[in-house]
């Protein structure tokens, strides 16, 4: 409290400090100040936690629809991954718009419920005697409709954080207004916030902004494990270990990056950060591209006369000569010679592989707060439910299709043609950028309450 100051926290949040004007005597008083942050922290909580327990069933979905249901392949895991963002998709602007007319804590038990039912369900989906990967796929989507809480959390966190920006252009509402973002029973005699003139032309291009951004990470993320078996040899065990401590590295980078870009965006702003991240991102994949003269090991026990793929038989013969012998008796690795371009495809060298996903690591989170921000002061202070419910849905259908996307350009064409569409798709998301760059800016700025 010390730090923010007793004269800050009792200035008018409303309109004109005219004095004997309505607004003049509206205040945010220290018990709302608590409360605000109270609530704020509990919903940081809550969605740490719900992140933890994805990161933890994620990492086990595979062994466990194996185990329950033998008829269960791969495609159909895909199914049983995509359903999660699915049901995030379609709850998210649904619970959006139901805390724009009704208290937020009603979607939020809700929606925590129904993540409670569908965990139950998903730890007895192995009780059914039959169809078990069905019930699997039901909890997983249910699991990701609760999940769609998170775009009321996102409203409200991005309400509550920015409160004096907003509230300087609600004039004459009344103060249970302007303190609403606190979680808390609406009175039956509440109005709503007006909507205003928000600039339409801004919020549809952040939320392509932000559906590239995180089509981009997914796609990464799902192509880590494929590419490192190809590219290195590695047996699934080494895949899962060493990915695994890349990953949470990332994590750790994505930590330090968060708290620092607070400071940085002061000085340079937010969309000069956006840019800056994309083009990080942009060398990040423009360095993942294959070069040289040394190819990847082939895994040739996956071979078998209706699988040889279209090369003269000189070039199976000599790719032959050189490939050394494996012990049968363990696992097969190197890169499944189905995979055609195997044979005439540089690798991708581990230190390229380790710079790019540093570079990733740096321009992925720069780019996904950066965007989130300036959505919600795009949004200014109109009632952000169902906005934010949008963005939180394009974020899953990137989900759903960025590591669709990936694994079929991968396999058919290779990390040269994988790779090359994601720089491209780079490109034309900077142009998009700086395309409306000017009209990424705050509703008050805009709307000449300050000054940018």
């Amino acid at each position: 409290m010390a730090s923010l100051g007793v004269d800050s926290e009792q200035e008018p949040l409303l309109g004109d400090r005219t004095p004997g004007s309505r607004e003049w005597d509206i205040i945010e008083t220290e018990e709302h100040y608590k409360s605000r942050w109270r609530s704020i922290r509990i919903l940081y909580l809550t969605m740490f936690l719900s992140s933890v327990g994805f990161s933890i069933v994620i990492m086990s979905i595979w062994p466990y629809l194996q185990k329950i249901d033998q008829t269960a392949d791969a495609s159909f895991l895909g199914w049983v991954i995509a359903s999660y963002s699915l049901g995030q998709m379609v709850a998210s602007p649904i619970f959006g718009l139901w805390s724009n007319y009704r208290p937020r804590k009603e979607p939020l038990i809700v929606s925590i419920f129904i993540s409670v039912a569908a965990n139950c369900l998903y730890a007895y989906v192995h009780v059914p005697a039959s169809h078990n990967k069905y019930y699997m796929l039901a909890a997983r989507g249910l699991v990701g409709f609760g999940a769609g809480n998170v775009a009321v959390i996102r409203s409200y966190i991005a309400g509550a954080t920015s409160l004096q920006e907003r509230t300087s252009s609600m004039a004459n509402t009344s103060a249970c207004q302007a303190l609403g973002f606190i979680l808390g029973p609406a009175s039956t005699d509440e109005v709503q916030v007006p909507q205003e003139n928000i600039d339409q032309v801004a919020v549809v291009a952040t939320n392509i902004l932000f559906f590239v951004i995180l089509f981009i990470f997914a796609l990464f993320e799902t192509i880590v494990t494929p590419l490192t078996m190809d590219m290195y040899a590695w047996t699934r065990e080494q895949a899962v270990l060493y990915d695994g401590i890349i990953l949470a590295a990332l994590g750790v980078e994505a930590v330090i990056i968060f708290m620092g870009i607070k400071l940085l965006s002061k000085k340079i702003g937010e969309r000069a950060l956006l840019l800056g991240g994309l083009i990080i991102i942009w060398v990040g994949f423009f360095v993942l591209l294959p070069w040289g003269n040394q190819f990847p090991k082939i895994q040739w026990e996956d071979l078998h006369n209706n699988s040889i793929p279209n090369t003269t038989f000189g070039e199976i013969i000599i790719t032959l000569w050189k490939s050394p012998r494996e012990d049968h008796s363990e696992e097969p690795t190197g890169c499944p010679v189905e995979q055609a371009w195997c044979l005439y495809t540089p690798m991708i060298h581990l230190a390229q592989f380790l710079i790019s996903a540093v570079l990733i690591g740096i321009g992925y989170p720069s780019c996904n707060v950066m965007s989130y921000t300036l959505y919600s002061k795009i949004l200014g202070p109109n009632p952000q439910g169902v906005y934010m419910g949008w963005l939180t849905a394009s974020g899953s259908a990137a989900r759903i299709l960025g590591p669709v996307f990936i694994s079929q350009v991968y396999t058919a064409w290779g990390p040269r043609w994988a790779f090359s569409l994601v720089c491209g798709m780079v490109v034309l998301t900077i142009t998009l950028l700086g395309v409306v760059y000017r009209r990424l800016i705050a509703f008050s700025v805009r709307h000449g309450r300050i000054q940018e």
